[in-house]
């Protein structure tokens, strides 16, 4: 089955627009990826400044080769990112932290 990575980045209050206008920006940056089956961002409603970035993918390789590849080329500003003599954005986020579990199961509406 499926394996999912949950992104946790700690954001302060007024780096949020920020962090949220970034991610609208790269909309469909993932979605032609080999593997890739579904994204969200997840805006934490109170109590915490913990963002979540939801992804789910086909197997662990797939993630993998998306990591070494076109993600990593979008943070070093290699892809479609800082062009040429441009300066890096500072991040919008404070803390990131990586989660991993595997799908064990599953399920949909029934009239999905």
């Amino acid at each position: 089955m499926s394996v999912v990575k949950i992104n946790v980045l700690t954001v302060p209050a007024e780096q949020r627009e920020t962090l949220e206008k970034r991610f609208a920006s790269r909309a469909h940056a993932v979605e032609n990826s080999d593997g890739f089956e579904w994204f969200e961002l997840l805006r934490p409603v109170e109590g915490t400044d913990t963002y979540l970035v939801y992804t789910r993918w086909r197997d662990e390789e797939s993630f993998q080769a998306w990591m070494e590849g076109p993600m990593k080329s979008a943070h070093q500003g290699t892809g479609t990112g800082a062009g040429d003599g441009e300066e890096r954005p500072k991040p919008a986020a404070s803390g990131s932290t990586l989660w991993s579990f595997e799908v064990v199961q599953q399920a949909a509406p029934k009239n999905a």
